[in-house]
């Protein structure tokens, strides 16, 4: 019997992972609350005529055991080769006693990752690598420039005051130039003299020229240690259908274990009485409706929170949640024939597409930002894999901007001919084209962010109030993070955590390498 409530704002993979663990270790029943008609938030996977597209490129990768067991709590890992595997007689990474991925749909593949950068019509490392090609395509000239830039950069390093103080002192001043300023630029809409250092230590803390030296090292000579920098890591998990798979089976857990998930629920107030949450109400296909429970744990963006809120916060504190900025994003799915660029690598694949999951466009004259390539993300994403090609193109901008606005058909013919320009498609191979909007769906570090601390406090006051996840917390994690964050605030409600230590997921190394028992 449950003898307490739990109202749980958001079914992405904070709001899902909190419910699933207060059914499991606690008396408390959880209710999410979903504003759209699906699950998984941005991690959500579409189907269009059988072509699946994952909003963002979401690779399963994590150094916290808890999180991996958790995974394979719910889908299975890869026992057999999986279709392009299979087709290509390719090389697999299997578990003993795992599902055969073309029998069984419950399942993890273990997958190959290939990034790479697209700049000056040629292919880079990603991250930025020493390596042969990236030496052939910069020239010896230039590699010289970016090393004594770097070792220049070691010997005069700056206060990190901003993201290209945090860049420069990693990569140097020149590598910086060439691949960092003018894409991070494009990304979020700013300088990174405008963006706190506090995005690179969330993004990429631990990596440095000097880190991707010695990897080129270890792996030029065999040396292995651990599972390596997050950003160089050569192998993920990815659900058979994308990941949206994982985040439905979540769903049908928490139902099956007597928790309730509702859809199309638009959180409007929280009733607030002597810094403790009464109820929140909500509009939905039934009407207005509240809800009144113990514990609120929120993953919608701390903007809105601080707005719903009717008590528990002053007017400065609510002017720091309004000024907190987001990057919006659009994706558009284009089935194609083929790609023109031939794959020059040693990795074979399906009709001799290049091998990459996603690929980093750094042409100057498009806006595209990023390039994911679906068939090599899972083959089963694509209805044809075998003799067609589905991709993300991805584009950052503001909602009611100049992209945002355009039609459906206006922009999905904008996007491929951009890919077209820089010599990825023919135009005339296009097949089928959609585009997807989703705002929100970066938290941004500038504008009040400096102050985000004063907020988080405030919102501590609030006695049953946790917040969790990317948008819940205005922190760009990943999706392990995300779920850490729903497992410590299950911990703190149980009294096995303070609620501050919440907040210190992805922020404090104990936090998300350690194991977080409820």
């Amino acid at each position: 019997m449950h003898k307490r409530h739990a109202i749980i704002i958001g079914a992405g993979p904070a709001g899902l992972t909190a419910a699933y663990y207060l059914l499991k270790f606690t008396d408390i029943k959880p209710i999410v609350l979903e504003k759209e008609s699906f699950v998984g938030g941005i991690s959500r996977t579409m189907n269009f005529n059988g072509n699946r597209m994952d909003i963002g490129g979401h690779r399963f990768f994590s150094k916290n055991a808890e999180i991996l067991s958790l995974w394979n709590e719910l889908l299975q890992p890869q026992g057999a080769p999986a279709l392009d595997d299979k087709i290509l007689n390719r090389e697999s990474v299997l578990t003993d006693g795992g599902a055969n991925p073309e029998e069984v749909d419950e399942v993890f593949l273990n997958r190959r990752r290939v990034s790479r950068i697209f700049y000056r019509r040629k292919f880079f490392s990603y991250p930025i690598s020493l390596n042969f090609e990236t030496i052939k395509n910069l020239g010896l000239g230039e590699m010289f420039s970016i090393g004594t830039s770097f070792i220049k950069a070691k010997f005069n390093q700056r206060e990190e005051n901003t993201l290209e103080d945090f860049m420069v002192n990693r990569f140097g001043q020149r590598l910086y130039e060439t691949f960092f300023r003018d894409y991070t630029t494009k990304v979020w809409g700013r300088s990174p003299q405008e963006i706190g250092a506090d995005w690179g230590s969330q993004r990429i803390k631990g990596l440095s020229l000097g880190k991707t030296i010695l990897d080129f090292f270890k792996k030029t000579f065999g040396f292995k240690d651990g599972a390596g920098e997050t950003s160089l890591i050569e192998r993920f998990f990815y659900p058979k259908f994308g990941p949206g798979q994982l985040w439905e089976k979540f769903a049908s857990e928490i139902k099956n274990l007597g928790g309730e998930v509702l859809f199309n629920t638009d959180v409007k107030s929280f009733h607030v009485v002597n810094q403790v949450i009464k109820s929140v109400t909500v509009e939905s296909l039934a009407g207005k409706l509240t809800f009144p429970a113990d514990y609120f744990l929120s993953s919608m963006p701390l903007s809105e929170l601080a707005d719903a809120l009717d008590d528990g916060l002053n007017y400065r504190q609510l002017q720091i949640a309004k000024g907190l900025p987001y990057r919006d994003f659009i994706t558009v799915g284009l089935l194609v024939d083929k790609l023109l660029p031939e794959n020059h690598t040693k990795i074979k694949t399906l009709g001799n597409i290049v091998p990459d999951c996603w690929i980093y466009i750094q042409e100057p004259s498009v806006k595209l930002g990023r390039l994911q390539i679906f068939n090599n993300w899972s083959p089963y994403m694509v209805a044809d894999p075998e003799n067609s090609v589905w991709l993300g193109l991805e584009y950052f901008c503001n909602e009611g901007d100049e992209l945002w606005q355009m039609s459906d058909d206006d922009f999905i013919k904008f996007a491929a001919d951009e890919l077209a320009s820089i010599g990825v498609i023919n135009a005339a191979d296009v097949r089928h084209g959609v585009r997807v909007k989703v705002p929100k769906a970066y938290p941004a570090y500038f504008d009040t962010y400096e102050n985000i601390s004063e907020l988080r406090d405030a919102l501590d006051d609030i006695k049953n109030l946790y917040c969790i996840g990317r948008n819940g917390q205005h922190r760009y994690n990943n999706m392990d993070h995300s779920m850490l964050t729903a497992i410590a605030a299950v911990c703190a409600i149980v009294g096995k955590f303070n609620k501050s230590d919440v907040w210190k997921i992805n922020a404090d190394k104990t936090y998300h390498e350690g194991k977080t028992n409820v």
